[in-house]
């Protein structure tokens, strides 16, 4: 009998969708491309979005709109949609001051991840979730809650290596 793997839930945030295309910053773009190239490749991942991304998406200026949903048809993703128990989670990370209500989309890219018990939240946004006061907060409530704990990360640590290197 064939022992079937665990996948690896990892959801992006729209970041990592801004940085496929992001002229001023070619190190962070070529990163998350190669990343992007991965995903079409690796059976070990399960890919998530929420609707609070798509809705970001939707909001920016074209061209990179229509370039950001022309890439999400290349990759399979789950889409998942924001409830009432991740606006209550998401408040509750307001509350504890983890995050200010001005981030509220950020606090439901976290509720929404750590309700679907996603291992890693994808991000490039080092201003309001890979930073030590969000990642510890974050590790403080999942603990607190009894959720599964969550890592935010870069794109970058989650591309896989080559073995030969």
């Amino acid at each position: 009998m064939q022992k079937q793997m665990n996948k690896t839930k990892v959801y992006l945030d729209t970041s990592v969708l801004s940085y496929l295309k992001q002229d001023d910053s070619p190190e962070r773009t070529a990163s998350t491309l190669k990343l992007w190239e991965d995903f079409k490749s690796r059976s070990d991942l399960e890919i998530y979005l929420s609707d609070v991304t798509l809705t970001e998406v939707s909001e920016c200026y074209e061209p990179k709109r229509t370039f950001m949903q022309k890439k999400l048809k290349e990759i399979e993703f789950t889409l998942l949609e924001k409830d009432e128990e991740a606006e209550e989670l998401a408040n509750q990370i307001i509350e504890l001051g983890i995050l200010t209500h001005k981030s509220h989309d950020d606090c439901l890219h976290i509720a929404i991840a750590v309700l679907e018990g996603c291992n890693y939240i994808v991000s490039w946004n080092f201003k309001h979730l890979v930073n030590i006061k969000t990642i510890n907060g974050v590790r403080a409530i999942t603990n607190l809650k009894g959720f599964r704990p969550i890592d935010i990360i870069t794109p970058e640590m989650l591309i896989k290596g080559d073995e030969d290197e």
